[in-house]
């Protein structure tokens, strides 16, 4: 599908965090946004939030197989509400939630502890936003 970035970015927030509330919604967005625009690292040659979204095995949310089967909460198949098009919009206009920092990297461990490093040792624990932990990059990033 040719979506927009924009609604790449209100799909991609919707199906990540549809359930985790605004803040969990704007904190996704606001990983997204953090990587279209960081200049270092791996992600600096994504430039726009279609190719971050759909960088390879980076949001099961963009993957319409998982381990092989149909992956049916993917964004293709999500129902946007007009909060998920105004999260979109204010994180494409600069806005971001100040105790998230420059997080790169979010996921749901399952359980109410957060590890102190993800992935591996380029980024470190920033903050919890409902069910989500999120990761700001780390000295190491650079080398990715």
């Amino acid at each position: 599908m040719a979506y927009s970035d924009l609604e790449c970015l209100a799909r991609i927030i919707q199906c990540e965090a549809g359930g985790e509330g605004e803040n969990g919604m704007k904190a996704v967005a606001s990983v997204v946004m953090n990587r279209v625009n960081v200049t270092y690292g791996e992600y600096a040659k994504y430039k726009t939030v279609r190719q971050v979204v759909f960088q390879p095995r980076q949001f099961v949310c963009a993957m319409e197989t998982v381990d092989g089967k149909y992956n049916a909460q993917n964004i293709y198949n999500m129902a946007l509400e007009q909060i998920h098009w105004d999260i979109a919009q204010w994180a494409m206009a600069g806005h971001r939630l100040t105790n998230l920092g420059t997080a790169l990297w979010f996921f749901n461990p399952y359980s109410p502890e957060c590890r102190a490093n993800f992935p591996s040792r380029v980024g470190t624990f920033a903050v919890r936003i409902g069910n989500h932990c999120f990761y700001n990059p780390t000295d190491a990033y650079a080398d990715t």
